[in-house]
């Protein structure tokens, strides 16, 4: 397992010649036969449950620390995450260098341009498959990915990516966080084609600052020089956003050949969009290179959208091969994505909709396609998270006092922080930017109570937005995740609204 092996060994040791059966970070996980890797994070420190995973049949140990000697081989590394990922990929024989890897990352829109991706290259004829934060797709089988939003860890990436080999899939999909790229999850994934969407402010509690956030976005991009010489060829593509901050940055730092779209056909990308016009249906125009011209109809909604469709259409007509023809059907055929700006109708005579949108950029792209939908009140619904990046909660607070004609701040996975002081930041930022409470922002610290005043609120032609959740399966109340759909909530809500019958609204804990 440790031939080939691409890192710097410090005190490598005499791996006897028995099959390794398993690759694993938790030690409760140890089969006999499994190499247990001692990661090293903020709160935990894997070298502790070395021995655990010894007695429980470990056949070798990887760590950072010197001079361990724990009754079987130990090899100490320098990174043993990135050693985690190289040896998850050896285990399932490198499944990432058999298909075509396609990386998507960015602040926003990953999920929605990943799927984008997937459905042009099957469009395309293309045997593909999709690793994204709300699921993996292998076939006709539908996975899910976990509770909460972040790239799954190396060995289950790894272990997606061999079940899609084993399917006969070409074509992979693989959205990729600035956590999963920081923490290699998905180093030795191979890239062929990287896409990014924008890269503004996110995660700043755990990167430190702008600067290193998006250098965690950018290994998508320096990888592709990395990637081996595969049997079907490499496209190494890099396709950037020509309209975002982050663009000068990326074009500095990748190697590869670069490809740029735009929503300006005065931008100089290579790809742009022309004649835009939004109906009940959705979004319509033309996509547009200096070798073709196709038109677009989507039932996605908001300007932000055309920019995912764009960087799809970029890495599938430039980098894999796909006929625009094919492309601009694959956009046609995708009808909605789950908790992306996804509409809960009851019958009831105005919009509602729950949006993933949790970053400012995101509320804000949210808010004015609620604008583009109505001629009514726009009415948000959301909160901010514990124990993360504190500047957004002002930020988003400022951003919907702005945008939104009401307001309501509520609960959003507050983890072991006071629920009652983050509501009382962003209430200021509410403040300060020209709200009054209880006329245009009100706090309900409940989500159900939340959803509830926001449904009573709404008047027909309004649109009530419900963000910051998506599709995610549960909130966070001190450390102890509570099952828990924004959909399946506001269906209640509309239900509970309306005197007809619906869900059952999820039960949270008394806040």
């Amino acid at each position: 397992m440790f031939q080939g092996f691409p890192l710097a060994v410090l005190s490598p040791a005499l791996i006897p010649e028995t099959p390794v059966t398993g690759v694993v970070f938790d030690s409760r996980a140890v089969q006999p036969g499994y190499v247990f890797v001692a990661l090293q994070g903020g709160s935990v420190d894997g070298h502790r449950f070395i021995a655990d995973a010894v007695e429980r049949g470990a056949s070798a140990v990887v760590g950072m620390q010197a001079g361990l000697e724990p009754g079987v081989p130990y090899v100490q590394v320098v990174e043993p995450r990135e050693a985690l990922a190289y040896l998850s990929a050896a285990f399932y024989d490198y499944p990432a260098r058999q298909m075509t890897v396609v990386g998507v990352t960015g602040t926003d829109g990953k999920t929605t341009t990943s799927n984008l991706i997937y459905h042009m290259l099957l469009a395309g004829r293309k045997w593909a498959g999709m690793i994204s934060t709300v699921n993996a797709q292998i076939g006709s089988e539908t996975l899910d990915t976990g509770f909460h939003v972040t790239t799954p860890e190396a060995p289950e990436v790894q272990r997606y990516l061999a079940r899609m080999v084993a399917a006969g899939l070409t074509h992979v999909v693989l959205e990729s966080t600035s956590h999963g790229l920081a923490q290699h999850r998905v180093s030795a994934c191979e890239f062929d084609v990287a896409v990014v969407t924008n890269i503004t402010h996110e995660h700043l509690d755990y990167h430190g600052n702008y600067e290193a956030y998006r250098a965690a976005k950018a290994r998508l991009f320096t990888s592709l020089s990395e990637t081996s010489v595969k049997a079907q060829g490499n496209p190494r593509l890099a396709v950037l956003n020509c309209d975002d901050r982050s663009y000068s940055y990326l074009q500095a730092v990748t190697s590869a050949r670069q490809v740029g779209y735009s929503l300006r056909a005065d931008a100089g990308a290579d790809l742009w969009a022309e004649d835009i016009h939004y109906d009940a249906s959705g979004l319509h125009f033309w996509a547009v290179s200096r070798d073709f011209r196709v038109k677009i109809d989507s039932h996605l909604v908001g300007a932000f959208n055309i920019a995912n469709i764009l960087a799809a259409l970029s890495a599938c007509v430039f980098g894999l091969g796909i006929a625009p023809e094919d492309a601009a059907e694959g956009v046609r055929q995708l009808a909605a994505i789950p908790g992306r700006m996804e509409r809960i109708d009851l019958g009831q005579d105005f919009t509602a909709i729950v949006d993933f949108a949790h970053t400012p950029f995101a509320l804000e792209s949210a808010l004015r396609a609620a604008r583009e939908m109505t001629q009514g009140r726009v009415i948000a619904i959301f909160g901010s998270a514990g124990l993360r990046d504190r500047q957004k909660r002002r930020m988003m607070a400022e951003v919907s006092a702005k945008l939104a004609d009401f307001t309501v701040l509520t609960a959003e996975d507050p983890r072991t922080e006071s629920l009652d002081d983050i509501l009382e930041e962003m209430a200021q930022a509410a403040r300060d930017t020209g709200g009054v409470e209880g006329e245009t922002f009100w706090r309900v610290a409940d989500r159900r109570a939340a959803l509830r005043a926001g449904v009573a609120l709404a008047r027909p032609g309004d649109v009530v937005m419900a963000c910051g959740k998506g599709h995610e399966q549960s909130m966070c109340f001190g450390t102890v995740e509570y099952p828990w759909d924004d959909r399946t909530a506001l269906r209640s809500a509309l239900a509970e609204h309306l005197g007809v019958e619906g869900p059952s609204m999820p039960l949270l804990p008394e806040v």
